[in-house]
């Protein structure tokens, strides 16, 4: 029988899920369309590498294990898999069509939604994925200063501009390479260092999970405007999570521009490039940037739905309070245990688990903390990622779990042999690190 959400004698049986594996080898590079999905992130041998099915905050893979989900997709699931509200609206979106040969009045629609609750989006371009208009926006910036050069900090896509700054950037020419430059987080000196006039846009995560210091980002703000450089949120993690405004709303500054996707439509593939009309204005004829799919009615229906569903809900509210009960509640484990080594931190709405290297490698204690989860039913990747259908018996049933699982972890440290428990390839490091962070421009 397959495995369920509960303390199951056995691992699951992941049969089919590695059937699937061993055909995408030779058929797909790396296996995954998105890394953070990919078998490297989940303990090889006992995680399962495909899902089939997902209601609410449950979600079921090839092989007909049910889980608890943390991951909620990487992050798109702000309302919960299939959300009946937002499916009604696809569904009846798709009775009308999918893609039309003029546009769509749910542009309109949703459009005037986003003015109506994201700070500064006085204008609104729609892509599918969030590389997409974090790139568009890079490019509008250059076009409205004349500049060239970006200064970036957290992850923004796949496209040329950002991964130059990162060690996977073969296939892109040197003279691109010379344009994008890194500053650290929470450290303004880092920017005051690196900008200079030829300095077109700073791009940034508001947050990842570490929170502003010292008026960090109102300092930013301050820095660029002097500087006349854009800034830019890349809002796919903060926009319609932290705040139905995003980042703007909660921190109470504005961006030039911003950026958004991911918890927007729930699933759908939806991105957003919003900002000051003066600047969006170049999207008119000066700059070029145009989609077939942009205006796709099926993923509109389902922002609309969600977006209407985030502000009568709250859904915001809901989020960090369920994420404050899961990071309390595991601090507390933790701290009863005399665990110091790991702490459970961030925003409420989205908080990560860390690892202290002085009693092990990080890597292997996450295995293993995975695996114990996963063989209780709990699809954990190191995060709580909260969405609206996470209900207080998932978090009883969760600390629960932390409760069984946390002391496992602390006599394998104990008995310094935390691999030795692992019945499978630990997880590989996370994707969001470059090799050259905080690399200034050279100055003219």
């Amino acid at each position: 029988m397959p495995n369920t959400v509960d303390f199951n004698t056995d691992y699951p049986i992941i049969k089919k899920s590695d059937e699937y594996y061993q055909k995408a080898l030779n058929l797909i590079p790396a296996v995954t369309q998105t890394l953070a999905k990919g078998p490297g992130q989940n303990i090889k041998g006992v995680a399962p590498k495909y899902l089939v099915k997902g209601k609410g905050s449950h979600v079921w893979d090839a092989d007909g294990n049910e889980y608890l989900d943390y991951l909620m997709a990487i992050g798109p699931l702000s309302l919960g898999y299939a959300y009946d509200k937002v499916d009604e609206a696809i569904k009846k979106q798709l009775e009308d069509g999918i893609t039309f040969s003029l546009m769509h009045p749910l542009e309109v629609e949703v459009a005037e939604l986003i003015n109506q609750v994201v700070p500064n989006a006085e204008s609104v371009r729609y892509s599918k994925s969030g590389a997409d208009v974090t790139s568009a926006a890079v490019r509008v910036a250059r076009g409205f200063t004349g500049r060239n050069k970006v200064l970036c900090c957290g992850y923004h896509g796949w496209h040329d501009w950002y991964i130059s700054v990162t060690d996977r950037n073969k296939g892109i020419p040197q003279i691109l390479q010379d344009l994008t430059f890194t500053f650290n987080y929470n450290d303004i000196q880092s920017v005051k260092d690196s900008i200079d006039e030829d300095t077109a846009a700073v791009i940034l995560e508001p947050f990842v999970f570490e929170e502003p210091k010292n008026n960090f980002l109102k300092e930013l703000r301050d820095v660029c405007t002097a500087n006349g450089t854009l800034l830019i949120f890349d809002e796919m993690w903060t926009g319609f999570r932290i705040a139905v405004g995003g980042a703007q709303e909660y921190f109470g500054i504005k961006a030039d521009l911003a950026c958004f996707s991911k918890a927007v439509a729930n699933g759908m593939p939806l991105a957003i490039l919003t900002g000051r009309k003066d600047v969006m204005s170049l999207l008119e004829k000066d700059v070029f940037f145009f989609t077939t799919f942009g205006g796709e009615a099926l993923s509109l229906a389902a922002a609309k739905a969600t977006i209407t569903e985030l502000k009568e809900k709250n859904v915001p509210s809901y989020l960090a309070k369920q994420g404050k009960k899961l990071k309390e509640g595991y601090n507390q484990i933790a701290e009863e245990l005399g665990m110091n080594y790991t702490k459970c931190f961030g925003f409420d709405c989205r908080t990560i688990m860390t690892f202290d290297a002085s009693v092990g490698n990080p890597l292997e204690i996450k295995s293993l903390v995975q695996q114990e989860m996963i063989k209780r039913g709990i699809l954990w990747g190191g995060f709580h990622n909260m969405s609206f259908s996470h209900t207080d018996d998932d978090l009883d049933y969760t600390l629960k779990v932390y409760r069984e699982v946390l002391p496992i972890l602390k006599k394998a440290v104990e008995e310094n042999n935390v691999n030795g428990y692992l019945r499978g390839q630990p997880v590989e490091p996370v994707f969001r690190k470059t090799s050259n962070f905080n690399v200034k421009p050279k100055r003219k």
